[in-house]
């Protein structure tokens, strides 16, 4: 019985080294591959069971302007209307927003500032949301933000140097003092426990003292949004792309 139990034995550690061996790397690599594009398009069994799909996509339902109280419905016509960016409807974070009439009322109208009215142009400003957007590894944001940072001029490989988050030694198209400084200023404000005084130092010279000041609301108002889409637990819909890989 000894021999045929060793027998067995090797046999089965034969069957499973031969296994091992026909995983290459690039067979590997393809199964990663493979796991990354089975994953990129969100399915309906990805949504929990708490959050609603009537494109809220999140933990509450979307607010109806006839059920608010006259507090609500102001702070929803400033926000929903013909000439805001929501004029089709309420969705995603800004949504939420809305259960809290006087505080959407409040940052609404600095996040139309922060995204489109400081002195920085919308390539930057993107640059700006799709850095922060990567370093808090917010999957909705990013997959929001990179077609918008696309259209607005920025270039693929510095999209590419967010989404790894590579250093910032390696020369690339459309990689210079600006966009490097705002890299390092969104990357040891979310990461370290201060801007750097050389970070901060190069920054001040390049935008000066409002330049800095927007700069840092951007990247604090995208951490509010990061942390209503946590709370909240805002998905994509299904049927839409994940473009941020699953990296961590």
């Amino acid at each position: 019985m000894t021999y045929y139990r060793l027998m067995l034995v090797s046999l089965m550690v034969f069957i499973f080294m031969g296994a091992v061996s026909t995983i290459s790397p690039s067979n590997s690599s393809a199964i990663a591959q493979n796991t990354v594009s089975n994953t990129s398009i969100v399915k309906d069994g990805d949504i929990p069971v708490d959050v609603y799909r009537d494109n809220s996509w999140a933990r509450l339902p979307l607010p109806i302007r006839q059920e608010l109280d006259e507090e609500g419905r102001r702070a929803f016509d400033i926000i929903i209307n013909s000439e805001s960016r929501y004029a089709s409807g309420p969705r995603g974070p800004i949504a939420m927003w809305l259960y809290s009439p006087k505080m959407a009322e409040h940052i609404f109208p600095a996040s139309t500032y922060l995204r489109y009215g400081t002195e920085k142009d919308q390539r930057l400003t993107e640059l700006v949301i799709l850095a922060t957007a990567r370093e808090v590894r917010s999957q909705y944001e990013w997959s929001a933000h990179e077609p918008l940072a696309l259209n607005a001029g920025l270039e693929p490989e510095v999209i590419a140097l967010l989404r790894d988050r590579a250093v910032l030694t390696n020369p690339i198209p459309g990689l210079g003092q600006q966009e490097m400084t705002i890299i390092r200023f969104v990357r040891e404000a979310i990461n370290e426990e201060r801007v750097s005084s050389d970070t901060f130092a190069r920054a001040l010279e390049l935008f000066g003292k409002k330049g800095v000041m927007d700069l840092t609301g951007l990247i604090a108002y995208y951490n509010f949004v990061n942390v209503t889409l946590k709370s909240f637990d805002i998905r994509l819909a299904t049927g839409q792309h994940r473009l941020l890989p699953e990296l961590w």
